[in-house]
């Protein structure tokens, strides 16, 4: 650090509004992975503009076409989980590039039997801040690989030959127990 007052305040005003900025913008990226991961259109929504734009590869298009796609989501993908990894967070002024690594698994139905799938890629995302608020201007969702793991366990027998004291301890993409436990 610079021994200069003025440049020590400085300095520190632009550290702490850095740290905020990035804060602000990975709250953004995990309240989007949780709107997906519960198909909650509100959630996704506060994390994108209007006006933004999503590039899936097997989805392109603009925010309220997104939603249409992932809200409530294909009836053969009953469960979502994405969980994500490091960020590079590259801000310059109200502009910023992010990218971050997610794990996706998805519980999809082929037909005979569900499958548990699981992705590994990253999301490029074009962020841009008004006023305090940052947003999602464009996303491209960039996979690195792909593993099927074969036919899922049939959650009702519980786990590990214990049976469930209840109904709530399963994920799913829709009537998740998380969404009660958060409203409180």
């Amino acid at each position: 650090m610079s021994i200069n007052a003025d440049t020590d305040s400085a300095t520190d005003t632009d550290d702490l509004r850095y740290v905020v900025d990035q804060a602000r913008i990975r709250d953004c990226v995990v309240r989007l992975a949780r709107g997906e991961d519960r198909r909650d259109a509100d959630l996704i929504s506060s994390a994108y503009w209007p006006e933004a734009t999503d590039d899936h590869g097997v989805f392109v298009g603009a925010l309220n076409e997104y939603l249409d796609w992932v809200v409530p989501g294909a009836e053969a993908i009953s469960v979502t989980l994405h969980t994500l990894g490091q960020s590079l967070i590259d801000i310059q002024g109200a502009q910023a590039s992010v990218e971050t690594h997610v794990t996706a698994y998805h519980r999809i139905d082929l037909g005979e039997q569900e499958h548990d799938i699981v992705i590994g890629g990253r999301y490029l995302d074009r962020f841009t801040r008004r006023g305090r608020e940052w947003r999602i201007e464009h996303r491209t969702m960039l996979y690195d690989w792909l593993r099927d793991f074969g036919e899922s366990v049939d959650w009702s027998q519980g786990v590990l030959g214990m049976p469930f004291v209840g109904n709530h301890y399963v994920g799913r993409s829709t009537g998740d127990h998380s969404v009660t436990f958060f409203a409180g």
